[in-house]
């Protein structure tokens, strides 16, 4: 897909398309909010960052790095949904775009749908990026090793970010 370089980030274009939202039949180990599985359509294509954002990006932005694990390429941690938002927001003007949120105290509202700015993908957004037009157990495959970093092989520590093979959409971790 068409991807735009950023300053600290990649974008990759997600084209718009239809999927089946929700725990699949080759999933196993499913909540009870994952079904039933239903027919979603992304009306639009959007962009999405290939990676989590870096503390590099993040420190850039907002001027702080909350970090428990420190490094410019590692994903930032320990940070909240109001700091993700503040983070879109800030970038968006940083880079001369509209902002998408409109924050007063702990109220947040994404009222203009269309604006050209960074934001959150939503939940339908996310999963069908993570999915990249493929059929795999995990993002990008089926084998959890070759595409993430969980308890088992990361050493309890987080990792540089895209260290792992990238799903059909070319988004990593």
């Amino acid at each position: 897909g068409k991807m735009v370089k950023g300053s600290g980030y990649n974008a990759v274009l997600i084209p718009a398309g239809t999927f089946q939202m929700g725990c699949t039949s080759g999933d196993s180990d499913c909540d009870g909010d994952e079904k039933p599985v239903h027919r979603v359509t992304i009306s639009k294509d959007f962009y999405l960052m290939d990676s989590e954002v870096t503390q590099g990006l993040y420190e850039s932005v907002m001027g702080s790095n909350p970090s428990f694990f420190k490094g410019s390429s590692l994903p930032v941690e320990t940070v909240s949904w109001y700091d993700a938002v503040e983070f879109a927001n800030k970038l968006s003007v940083k880079e001369g775009l509209e902002q998408c949120y409109s924050i007063s105290g702990d109220n947040v509202s994404w009222s203009n749908k269309s604006c050209n700015g960074w934001r959150l993908p939503t939940e339908a957004e996310w999963e069908y990026a993570a999915r990249g037009g493929q059929s795999y157990k995990y993002a990008g495959s089926s084998d959890l090793s070759s595409v993430a970093w969980y308890h088992g092989n990361s050493g309890i520590k987080t990792h540089n970010v895209c260290g792992k093979q990238k799903n059909g959409y070319g988004l990593c971790d």
